[in-house]
């Protein structure tokens, strides 16, 4: 994800770690990314939604935008990633999030504006709940593949027919 999201039109890339953070900074210590280190991650998403953008605006005062992507997704591509920023460019929407079968999600893209709602997320909740609130400001980017997710040692083996 690190490497799609490099070879993307976003920048800087932040990377938030949790637990077991020393362990999975080794993994990346050759990319060119900003870690930052998520010392609430027991709370749950919310806090590493709410690190990575701090971060990022500490790094990138004058950011416009943000997307949010998980680590789970392995067909997330960055020509999503681009096509995130194209769409909210063209529609001027604060919010664009992939869709994939009746669902929308992650990677999305959230414009400066949102950014104080993102930082009051609390728990294990992402940003579903600011994009279901704001229907009207959201656009979508199809990503059928979205609905496939990494979770378990079986859902990596049945991915890859082991």
């Amino acid at each position: 994800m690190v490497d799609t999201a490099n070879a993307s039109e976003a920048s800087p890339v932040v990377l938030v770690l949790g637990a077991n953070a020393e362990l999975l900074e080794k993994e990346v210590e050759d990319k060119k990314i900003h870690i930052a280190v998520n010392k609430d991650w027991s709370e749950g998403m919310a806090s590493s939604v709410r690190c990575g953008l701090n971060t990022l605006m500490h790094i990138a005062p004058v950011v416009d935008s943000a997307i949010i992507m998980v680590c789970d997704q392995p067909f997330v591509t960055s020509s999503l990633l681009n096509q995130l920023i194209v769409t909210q460019r063209q529609t001027g929407k604060p919010i664009v999030t992939s869709k994939y079968e009746t669902a929308i999600g992650p990677p999305a893209l959230f414009y400066k504006t949102v950014f104080p709602e993102l930082l009051q997320l609390k728990g294990d909740a992402g940003a579903r709940k600011i994009i279901e609130q704001r229907r009207t400001d959201v656009a979508t980017v199809p990503f059928d593949k979205g609905i496939i997710d990494i979770d378990t040692e079986d859902d990596y083996k049945a991915l890859h027919g082991v």
